[in-house]
């Protein structure tokens, strides 16, 4: 395997020797100044000043020398995007604006069953490109992990269907997609049972699938009022803990009880949160369960943030996701999204990139990227400017130039 060395890089944001939990300051962030990384096949093997680097090395490794000012970070993770779906809400965001209710834009045609039966017609195929075309738009951000759920199919069939897809699409795109069966995300409206008895048909019918094709090693579910309260969920967690699968939880949304249940489920993670009290963050912080804000979802419905400040100071650990889907969160921007939660809630830089890295690949069950170190996987994006403060200040306007997936460089801004 070739070695290759990239530089120099004005900063370095290593993220080296952060904890996975509680408030940081930026004085706490190593930047490694006028640097260099050292690539060999998946992982980077050397960090340290270009020049040295450069000097130390044999005629056979590939010098890759950068002119003027560059900045290098981890490849941001997004662990939570619901970007395998059919169809378009729009119209959603429309009525939604204009005042009407919840119930007015269902009984309009709308939420999340309009998805499902858009994403139903879809062919799987379908379902792949679409997949792919969302994967290059934040492949283009930086992102190198992404996490992916079902949930809009709702059946035996129709969640493999999705899943299937996820998994197809992950043989045509260089970033790491992450499956997650959401097939718990709401009871379907043409089901004839109560929502016991779709859960138990889900375990039982499509959990043994999961494993026997490798489609998901993550099962997820929406505990709240509109979906499934945390009496009915417990037993399907039971079933997905007892056949090893991790699980994660959409929580405290809109009403209390599911970050809860993701502690005592010991969830990688609890996503949502806007809902959650005094009580729910000390349960979040007290556990190794990872708080997963959305505020992208926050910017959809018009709604209160995750109380991401009061989440770090009690000892949590933060991440910070786009949430893409069709419905309450179209944007799909990560940095705009992160940069927005930052100055509502207060969070410093340090909280903002170890919540779009380290951090949200711990959500994951991650521990091989997020930081760039020895032995960590060479993922790692390069921006144009002198000072990384710059990525967060300008909200995402500030893209990366180029992108490196296991020491290759994968995307390259205006190619």
């Amino acid at each position: 395997m070739k070695k290759k060395l990239i530089g120099p890089f004005k900063q370095i944001l290593s993220l080296t020797d952060l904890p996975l939990k509680g408030s940081l300051t930026d004085s706490a962030l190593n930047i490694i100044t006028e640097s260099g990384i050292l690539v060999e096949g998946e992982t980077i093997t050397a960090i340290g000043n270009f020049a040295q680097l450069r000097d130390q090395q044999s005629s056979d490794v590939e010098i890759l020398q950068l002119a003027g000012h560059w900045i290098c970070t981890p490849g941001y993770v997004d662990c939570h995007t619901h970007i395998a779906f059919g169809g378009n809400r729009a119209n959603d965001f429309a009525l939604r604006n204009a005042g009407a209710s919840y119930l007015d834009i269902a009984e309009a045609g709308g939420g999340i069953w309009s998805t499902v039966r858009h994403t139903r017609q879809a062919t799987e195929d379908e379902l792949v490109d679409a997949i792919i075309n969302r994967v290059q738009a934040l492949l283009a951000q930086g992102i190198t992990t992404i996490e992916v759920k079902s949930g809009y199919g709702l059946s035996v069939a129709e969640e493999l269907k999705m899943l299937r897809a996820i998994k197809t699409a992950q043989q045509h795109v260089a970033v790491d997609l992450i499956p997650t069966c959401l097939a718990a995300h709401m009871k379907p409206k043409d089901y004839n049972g109560d929502a016991a008895s779709y859960l138990q048909e889900i375990a039982t019918q499509l959990f043994p699938i999961l494993r026997t094709e490798k489609l998901s090693n993550r099962i997820d579910a929406f505990v709240e009022q509109s979906a499934f309260s945390a009496a009915e969920i417990k037993p399907y967690f039971e079933t997905a803990r007892s056949m090893g699968f991790d699980i994660t939880v959409h929580a405290d949304q809109f009403s209390t009880s599911g970050s809860a249940v993701a502690v005592e489920y010991q969830a990688v993670s609890a996503d949502h949160l806007e809902a959650s009290t005094e009580q729910e963050i000390a349960l979040l912080a007290a556990s190794d369960t990872v708080a997963v804000a959305l505020p992208g979802a926050s910017l959809g419905l018009g709604c209160g943030y995750t109380p991401a400040r009061r989440l770090l100071d009690k000892g949590a650990s933060l991440a910070i996701a786009t949430d893409w889907n069709p419905g309450s969160a179209p944007m799909g921007q990560l940095m705009t999204q992160a940069a927005v939660l930052a100055a509502a809630e207060k969070l410093t830089n340090a909280e903002v990139f170890a919540a779009l890295t380290f951090r949200a690949a711990k959500a994951l069950n991650l521990t091989d990227r997020g930081r760039l170190a020895v032995g960590e996987l060479a993922d790692f994006s390069l921006y144009r400017t002198d000072n990384y403060q710059n990525i967060p200040y300008l909200q995402g306007s500030l893209q990366p130039e180029q992108v490196w997936k296991k020491g290759k460089q994968i995307f390259t801004k205006g190619a």
